[in-house]
């Protein structure tokens, strides 16, 4: 004997029950826990991209070598005392260099509201280089005993020429500070230091 229905089924029905319609509260709940996925699905994605570790900024190899000119000025003065105006005049220029190409770096980086830099890991920095060729740690690095001022007209005659080079590669405010602080290089190494 067959199975009879009582009633016949009517449209929106699936076997016989009835099929609720959306209300807006049902709605605004499937919204909100799309939105909750969302955010979800965003902060697993951006965990991502910390671990992200970029290229050094070009202009970080030339504030490392502003500091090491600095302190190398800074040290021939125990050898030439006669010499202390010129060079601390130089090592004051140099960090106001390293401090300009800080601040074109943080620039690039970005900065909060709050004020503080974003967390931007990025590989260990080499000492400027002069073209292609490897790093001279001797002439970039930082100064463990006191200078001649021989060497400090070398060092800075090493960042004329690297800060020349970089300004090639660079543009517009870039490459304008980069050509500043090359041609500033010149004149204490031809001014102040002849």
């Amino acid at each position: 004997m067959p199975l009879r229905l009582t009633a016949p089924p009517r449209a929106g029905c699936i076997s016989g029950i009835p099929a609720e319609t959306p209300n807006r509260r049902s709605v605004l709940r499937l919204a909100g826990g799309a939105a909750a996925g969302a955010l979800a699905l965003g902060a697993v994605a951006g965990c991502g991209a910390e671990d992200v570790v970029h290229e050094p900024d070009p202009l970080a190899a030339q504030e490392i070598a502003a500091r090491a000119d600095a302190q190398a000025a800074t040290a021939a003065i125990a050898v030439a005392p006669q010499r202390h105006a010129a060079l601390s005049a130089i090592a004051a220029e140099r960090t106001q260099h390293a401090e300009a190409l800080r601040a074109e770096i943080n620039r690039v980086i970005g900065v909060y509201g709050d004020g503080t830099t974003p967390v931007h890991r990025t590989r260990t920095v080499e000492p400027a280089v002069e073209g292609a060729a490897a790093p001279d740690t001797s002439q970039q690095t930082a100064p463990t005993q006191p200078q001649t001022v021989d060497a400090v007209r070398l060092r800075l005659t090493g960042s004329r020429r690297a800060a020349a080079d970089l300004a090639l590669t660079q543009s517009g405010y870039r490459a304008a500070l980069l050509a500043s602080i090359s041609a500033a290089c010149a004149a204490q190494t031809a001014v102040l230091l002849a």
